[in-house]
């Protein structure tokens, strides 16, 4: 994609959809793991979770945020690596 096409309401957008998956991810976190008096998480109750839906989560969090890297590098000329 050629930098002119990267506007702000194109990156505001993506930027969105990034904090959108990675509140999925959090509300899945928070429903299937209790947190101690601190409000982190615990594990010592050693809680089963799905790991395909783990990795469904976190692939989307993870794809979205390499994206979103990608753009950044290309409108700021960074070098990635």
């Amino acid at each position: 994609m050629d930098k002119k096409n990267f506007t702000k309401e194109y990156i505001q957008k993506e930027t969105d959809k990034l904090m959108e998956i990675r509140k999925e991810f959090y509300n899945f976190l928070d429903k299937n793991i209790p947190k101690d008096k601190f409000g982190i998480y615990d594990f010592s109750t050693s809680p089963e979770l799905d790991a395909k839906k783990v990795y469904e989560l976190f692939y989307k969090l993870d794809y979205q945020a390499r994206k979103l890297r990608g753009i950044l590098v290309n409108i700021f000329d960074l070098k990635a690596e």
